[in-house]
């Protein structure tokens, strides 16, 4: 029996494969189902994606770019090509810092703002489930 430290490809047991295959599928499942959400909504999952990281940032209702970015898990000049088309969509606007006005603020705007609370709720019932299937305390909704 391998030890769970053991990092060789032939220390995982075909039940530690099923369990990754099938989270991987879910995980699958559940972002094709947003993507198609957004797209109903006209938007590409990485706009949504931004609207909701700063409309769930904690502590404040703006994040910078490099916050944005790390969330994403994008590059910089990524993720200020996006805020770009959001900013041009009328979603999210662009400001200066408070602390340092070299540094920009991304905040959502009342439209960014309602468009993700839109699309959010339309992600619960799929997120209950996941809760449910994973046995995930605190995800989601309550039903």
């Amino acid at each position: 029996m391998p030890s769970q430290g053991d990092s060789r490809p032939d220390a995982l047991t075909k039940q530690d494969f099923e369990r990754l295959s099938h989270f991987r599928y879910r995980l699958r499942c559940f972002q094709r189902h947003s993507e198609d959400i957004c797209r109903d909504h006209g938007l590409t999952s990485l706009q949504y994606q931004l609207l909701l990281h700063l409309k769930g940032f904690e502590g404040r209702e703006w994040a910078t770019v490099g916050e944005l970015a790390e969330r994403l898990q994008a590059k910089h000049h990524g993720t200020v090509a996006l805020v770009g088309r959001c900013e041009e969509a009328g979603l999210v606007e662009r400001r200066p810092g408070r602390a340092d006005r070299r540094r920009m603020e991304v905040h959502l705007l009342e439209k960014g703002s309602a468009l993700v609370a839109r699309i959010a709720a339309q992600h619960q019932p799929e997120l209950r489930h996941l809760q449910q299937e994973f046995h995930l305390p605190g995800w989601g909704a309550e039903p």
